[in-house]
């Protein structure tokens, strides 16, 4: 599935079981609370923190949940993105082409990269 594709199987189904889009401001915070989410798992799986005895997700060390989190992250994200008129396919395509004019050298001459 492309990034368009996504976009519009969000907005199919937002439309067919969704009632309606939250607000702009709701998505945003809904975003912010899936980024937390993502950030418990990694931070217990490849971070310092261990589990707590109480945690849901404790019981798989979070490695199924990894994904879920991501793909609520995303479906957020795509949310917002048709919410404002954004097309994410074009976005991603002008983000890759800055990136790679910007920092063309940048990574490559870090010594802190290199192995």
């Amino acid at each position: 599935m492309s990034i368009r594709e996504a976009q519009e199987a969000v907005d199919q189904w937002i439309k067919e079981y969704g009632v309606r889009y939250f607000s702009e401001l709701t998505n945003m915070t809904v975003l912010t609370e899936e980024v937390g989410e993502l950030a418990r798992i990694m931070a217990r799986r490849y971070g310092d923190q261990s589990w707590k005895a109480t945690d849901p997700r404790r019981s798989d060390n979070g490695r199924e949940a990894l994904g879920e989190e991501m793909a609520d992250v995303l479906w957020v994200l795509l949310c917002l993105a048709n919410q404002t008129g954004v097309d994410l396919t074009e976005e991603l395509l002008k983000s890759i082409d800055k990136k790679t004019h910007r920092d063309a050298l940048r990574h490559i001459e870090n010594p802190k990269l290199k192995a």
